[in-house]
């Protein structure tokens, strides 16, 4: 039985949300649910929408986390909140009132990150977020029903698309050129070339762009250089195209994962200290702040580490600097900008690898160290954690696509690069090759019309 009423909920949310905008947030219209523990779950295996397309991957998230906090493995989520206008927050029930408190001021601060920071306000448009997610539900679901089409093809073509969804454009609001334009900027940096050339026999030897080449430019949008190339039924782009329009819109949200955490922990912190609580439910609160903040051992926890550079950015230059930072950064110049030696000392950041049996502490938080595992910091964080790989020609002597790992002194998996592969192959549907570095020596994964792999020096 819950220890609150549904009006006592309704007169704190009243409460936050005034001492929200007195603290400078400015959010969509905000709506919570209160759900119960096995709700939570597949909201969370279901990424949060109240509707969403079938895929086994859902059902296996939801059977795992279920099993996991049945048997007390794992916990639930305190919250979830969706990037939407109005934006939807989830309760669990279970929770005590306090909780549910601490919760509602939380949501606030994710709304807030949602409507100002620059990802998602170029990235998204958070007024469409429910009826995208429905229509792309129900297109899905058409497909399956066809009697020509069916759930195993269905399936197929979202296995596919699910392991590639990543490999599309990182550009955040970045409009796609057409065909004619590339050809026209292609044109123009060549003619451009010519000009500044001044030996007449140099000019001869700038080759005159292939406008045939496809793609006319390298492309990290493997995605969309599928549905656009690749010899695929209507059906099956449309997947693809409902998978990598879901996947651009939770990139925001991946890019921003220390930050977004970070800001609504450091306002929930602020709204509940004006609060005037109970010392009964004060104290609950500080144990429950400190539960969402404490560092992790051996690992980031984004809730802390955005919660302390928020503190630090606002001691050191203002509540408008505070503001600035939140509509303009991203995690990885979040954490170079503001991640100070101090701040890494602080919260005693260190390096380390792994080497055979035993982890060895590479870099500490000293003078030099601290720089070392920013760098670390700031390059695996969002997308900078995912293999960055390029589409750059089919080869037009036996239509084999070409695809380039950007090498950044981290190597590939090469069980998941291969079965990445497979899956690339059975949407292409001719040969692939991929280029990339293993053991410090440039190689050739190539995988065949049979879904064969290959592994070649280059």
């Amino acid at each position: 039985m819950m220890e609150y009423t549904i009006k006592e909920l309704e007169l704190w949310n009243e409460k936050i949300e005034a001492i929200a905008k007195e603290n400078g947030l400015d959010f969509y219209p905000q709506e919570f649910e209160i759900c119960s523990y096995e709700d939570m779950i597949c909201y969370e295996a279901y990424v949060g929408m109240p509707s969403h397309y079938p895929h086994w991957s859902y059902g296996k998230a939801y059977e795992k986390k279920k099993t996991l906090y049945r048997y007390n493995v794992t916990g639930l989520p305190y919250e979830m909140v969706i990037n939407s206008n109005p934006c939807i927050g989830y309760l669990m029930r279970d929770n005590t009132l306090l909780l549910q408190i601490l919760t509602m001021a939380h949501v606030y601060g994710h709304n807030d990150f949602f409507k100002n920071n620059r990802l998602f306000t170029e990235g998204t448009r958070a007024e469409d977020t429910i009826e995208m997610f429905k229509n792309h539900g129900d297109r899905i679901r058409s497909y399956i029903h066809d009697p020509s089409i069916g759930y195993e093809r269905v399936e197929s073509i979202l296995d596919a698309a699910h392991a590639l969804r990543f490999q599309t454009s990182r550009v955040i609001g970045c409009k796609n050129l057409s065909e004619e334009e590339k050809k026209k900027r292609i044109l123009e940096k060549y003619y451009n070339e010519i000009k500044i050339t001044s030996i007449i026999d140099e000019k001869k030897n700038i080759p005159f762009p292939d406008l045939e080449k496809i793609p006319l430019e390298p492309t990290e949008d493997i995605m969309g250089f599928l549905i656009q190339y690749g010899k695929l039924a209507d059906w099956e782009k449309d997947i693809l195209s409902i998978v990598k329009e879901e996947t651009l819109y939770f990139i925001p949200q991946i890019e921003t994962k220390i930050m977004n955490e970070g800001w609504a922990s450091y306002f929930h912190y602020k709204i509940l200290n004006q609060l005037e609580l109970s010392q009964e439910l004060y104290m609950e609160f500080l144990t429950r702040h400190n539960q969402v903040i404490r560092p992790f051992l051996g690992s980031v926890n984004p809730y802390y580490m955005g919660f302390k550079i928020f503190a630090d950015i606002e001691e050191k230059y203002g509540k408008d600097k505070l503001f600035e930072v939140r509509k303009m950064e991203r995690d990885e110049s979040f954490i170079r900008r503001y991640l100070t030696k101090e701040l890494c000392h602080e919260m005693n950041l260190f390096e380390y690898k792994k080497r055979e049996k035993d982890y060895l502490i590479e870099e500490i938080s000293d003078e030099e160290g601290y720089k070392i595992i920013k760098n670390t910091l700031a390059s695996s964080t969002g997308m900078g954690d995912i293999p960055f790989i390029r589409v750059i020609e089919v080869l037009k002597k036996d239509n084999t696509l070409l695809v380039v790992h950007e090498y950044d002194g981290r190597e590939l998996e090469l069980s998941y690069a291969y079965e990445t592969l497979r899956y690339l192959q059975r949407l292409w549907g001719g040969k692939v090759e991929l280029r990339t570095i293993v053991d410090n020596i440039k190689k050739r994964i190539i995988c065949d019309e049979n879904r064969n792999i290959f592994l070649k020096k280059e």
